[in-house]
């Protein structure tokens, strides 16, 4: 079935697959169960661990009064039928490590992961959370052989949120009266556009000194280094959770929000065969439509600039697969 034959009517089942029972897994399952997006099913390698968090979240739902079920399993077998995969298994970064670093440990476990949630999910849309973000979601598209707006990367959403949160921070203002937006790959190349940026309609650019602007660009690239640093053993999942839910959710109510994801370019920004964080319409079949903002020559510069970099680990990453 192509993915111009997926109907809407099978959103309805509301089966969403979580790959990865760690912090980020066990974040998004809460979070879908609880807000009564879908059943879940949650999948992990560690024999008990995502059935010991399955059996703690039914626990709590007499008390949080949500009527979604959660299942924990070690069996692909089990996640037969789901109508979202989100892959969040791999090994998260230490503090000092860039994205990048988790390349070789993590392709191959996307790679299975990807191979082993459509074999019982062929109809499935697919969402990557693993790291390197970009490179993981080419890989799973290609080890798959999916239609592309039926794979997705999760970082845009969680990218404009960081920024979100630090313009809130330095203006003492609300966060859900400011829009954002952050293109190109999930690394320390990504690009902040802060004229899109704007607290109830207000440019930021009107708002913040441009010196300011800046160093909100700069730590925006390095949030997720600068919560690892401060968390020593681990990194951030709370807003990496909220984020690849807030794209499930859109999907699975067909809500056709434009979000910003890494998704498969094919000429637009003058980019071709690369998945990278753009504004895209998510809806009931995956990807629906890419948005293609005005760049300046310069943004447009710094687009492709991170593009190369996402690049040069897609080479890296397919032949740690083709020889596996």
């Amino acid at each position: 079935m192509n993915s111009l034959e997926y109907s809407p009517i099978a959103c309805q089942s509301l089966q969403v697959t979580v790959v990865g029972a760690g912090n980020v897994g066990r974040t998004l399952a809460q979070r879908l169960v609880q807000q009564n997006v879908a059943n879940v099913v949650l999948l992990d390698i560690v024999p008990g661990l995502p059935q010991g968090i399955a059996l703690d979240l039914m626990s709590a739902q007499s008390v949080e009064e949500y009527d979604s079920k959660i299942v924990g399993t070690n069996d692909y077998e089990a996640t037969a039928g789901s109508d979202v995969v989100v892959i969040t298994a791999g090994l998260p970064r230490k503090p000092g490590m860039s994205r990048d670093d988790l390349l070789g440990k993590n392709a191959n476990i996307v790679a299975q992961a990807a191979r082993e949630t459509l074999r019982y999910s062929p109809n499935a849309i697919l969402i990557v959370v693993t790291n390197p973000l970009d490179v993981m979601t080419y890989l799973a598209w290609k080890v798959t052989g999916l239609p592309s707006q039926r794979v997705i990367g999760m970082a845009g959403v969680l990218d404009s949120a960081r920024l979100k949160a630090f313009i809130a921070m330095k203006l003492g203002a609300c966060p859900s009266d400011i829009n954002t937006l952050v293109l190109g790959g999930h690394g320390d190349l990504m690009l902040p556009l802060p004229r899109y940026c704007t607290v109830s309609g207000v440019p930021i650019t009107e708002l913040i000194p441009p010196q300011t602007i800046a160093e909100l660009v700069e730590r925006t690239r390095n949030g997720g280094a600068e919560i690892a640093a401060l968390l020593q053993t681990g990194t951030a999942y709370y807003a990496p959770a909220s984020s690849a839910g807030v794209m499930v959710e859109s999907i699975l109510r067909n809500q056709s929000r434009i979000l910003p994801a890494a998704t498969y370019l094919d000429g637009m920004y003058g980019l071709k065969d690369i998945f990278l964080g753009v504004p895209c319409r998510l809806g009931c079949r995956g990807v629906e439509d890419i948005l293609e903002v005005q760049l300046t020559p310069e943004e447009k510069d710094a687009l492709h600039l991170s593009a190369e970099a996402v690049r040069r680990n897609i080479d890296v990453a397919l032949a740690m697969v083709s020889d596996d």
